[in-house]
């Protein structure tokens, strides 16, 4: 009865089920249930049976196990084609002095000093643009069946974070939560 939860931000939280007797009866293919919830404002839930929102949405789309995996496939070349660019932009000094290495050993011990995910937008080569768009086209396919159409144009900013944000979102074993920004709003979108 005093069960409470708190979302200060906007956020999509995604989970997977695979059934092994709630399937459709229909169905021929392994499929496996998307749960997501997300709030387009702030909110806290402090007793769950009063509780009702206007801004916090939730619901689940049965989608075939079989294209899950092979985009999830597609979306970890996308993130290592992008960590490539990432790599050719960067200019790397050849000399580095021996403080700043000693320092760099100790940052890596310690686990509260993790490396940030970049979140600086990657200029794409047509190549990986192209890649980035097949790869999104599948994700509007698979949670909006009926707007299959290709994308002509990527909906959002490409990043090192959002690409491995959306690479979590078909994460069977985990889920995700992705965060208020551009990724947030165009999976909001195709979800509402």
């Amino acid at each position: 009865e005093t069960s409470a939860a708190s979302a200060p931000n906007k956020e999509i939280n995604i989970q997977w089920y695979i059934p092994s007797v709630a399937m459709p009866l229909n169905e021929t293919e392994t499929k496996v249930l998307l749960l997501y919830a997300y709030n387009t404002n702030p909110a806290k839930i402090s007793n769950i049976k009063i509780f009702s929102s206007m801004s916090v949405f939730s619901g689940h789309l049965w989608i075939p196990l079989a294209r899950i995996i092979s985009l999830r496939e597609k979306l970890s070349d996308l993130k290592k084609q992008v960590e490539i660019l990432m790599q050719g932009s960067k200019s790397f000094s050849t000399s580095v002095p021996a403080s700043f290495l000693e320092q760099s050993e100790t940052l890596k011990t310690s686990p509260s000093n993790k490396p940030e995910m970049s979140d600086a937008k990657v200029d794409l080569d047509e190549k990986t643009e192209e890649i980035a768009k097949r790869c999104l086209s599948e994700v509007k396919a698979l949670l909006v069946p009926a707007l299959s159409s290709p994308l002509t144009k990527i909906p959002f900013g490409i990043t090192l974070q959002s690409i491995t944000n959306l690479e979590d979102m078909f994460d069977l074993a985990n889920g995700c939560i992705i965060t208020e920004g551009s990724l947030f709003n165009w999976i909001i979108s195709l979800l509402h």
